[in-house]
């Protein structure tokens, strides 16, 4: 049976799972942005701390890399039976009595209006069996896991989006490397011609020795000539088409790859010496800042 095919990811995402367990109802929600490296924050409620290893160690093996939240939310299905405090009931029920015993014609305090002073009633606290308390705890760790699918998803269709974008990136700078080459190609050409006119200019019929012009015209012709930056870019082209279809964690990679199509492109503009190719430098290195730009969205 066939592997299916690795897809990029990106680091942005969203996903969110619900359900209810032994009347207890239970929310994840994990989101997901670019960070160097893993970054993992969770939010657990009281009482729920105990998941923590486990949700660490699941999310660390979904990802590489992003600052990825986790949040989880507890909720019982039933409202809680209320009972009195009876350490407060006892107080206000003393100060209650002391105080009508000192107003005389006072009528003796009503037992609902103790009741409904604050404090007096409070959430019964009802024991949870081990058995209930693992069922919920196994239904909150399989939450997880559908939610940590639900994010690969989430950053996977955002991956794919960015793999067309880094594509036709990669197709716009490949038109420009071919079109900085036809321009390029009869540079050092015109730069030698260009210097013995500006030579004769100066000399005014005087003549300087033959093997000194030469060394000159081929020490010209070397500082113009970008045929080996140009290869170099079209390795890189290479490199990044390589790299998006292993597609697996590449993102770094690609971050320092696009560095080296920064340099070429530099030194491409500072060898140039006609306008035309200077443009068509500028609008490379605009067009690699657009793709390392989308490539730090990638895992």
């Amino acid at each position: 049976m066939s592997q299916p095919a690795p897809t990029l990811q990106s680091m942005t995402g969203f996903a969110r799972s619900e359900g209810i367990a032994e009347g207890l109802a239970w929310a994840w929600e994990l989101r997901s942005v670019n960070g160097r490296g893993l970054d993992l924050r969770l939010r657990l409620p009281t009482g729920f701390e105990a998941l923590e290893p486990a949700t660490r160690t699941a999310l660390q093996a979904a990802f590489k890399r992003g600052n990825v939240s986790a949040n989880l939310t507890i909720r019982a299905e039933a409202a809680p039976a209320l009972a009195p405090d009876p350490a407060a009931l006892e107080q206000v029920l003393t100060l209650a009595l002391d105080l009508a015993r000192r107003i005389p014609g006072a009528p003796v305090p009503r037992a609902e209006a103790l009741l409904a002073l604050p404090g007096v009633l409070r959430p019964a606290t009802a024991e949870v069996s081990e058995t209930t308390r693992a069922t919920q705890s196994a239904a909150i760790r399989a939450g997880l896991d559908d939610a940590i699918a639900g994010l690969r998803d989430s950053r996977a269709a955002e991956g794919a989006r960015l793999g067309q974008v880094l594509s036709a990136l990669l197709a716009e700078i490949t038109t420009l490397r071919a079109t900085a080459a036809e321009q390029a190609a009869g540079q050092p050409e015109a730069q030698r011609a260009r210097m013995l006119e500006n030579l004769a200019a100066l000399l005014e019929g005087q003549s300087l020795p033959e093997d000194r012009i030469a060394q000159e015209v081929a020490l010209l012709a070397s500082r113009s000539d970008v045929r080996e930056e140009l290869d170099r870019l079209s390795a890189h082209i290479e490199a990044a088409h390589a790299l998006l279809a292993e597609a697996v964690a590449v993102g770094r990679r690609l971050d320092f790859l696009v560095q080296e199509f920064n340099r070429e492109a530099n030194t491409l503009c500072s060898k140039s010496a006609a306008l035309s190719l200077t443009d068509t430098g500028l609008r490379l290195k605009a067009a690699i800042e657009q793709l390392r730009e989308q490539v730090q969205n990638l895992e």
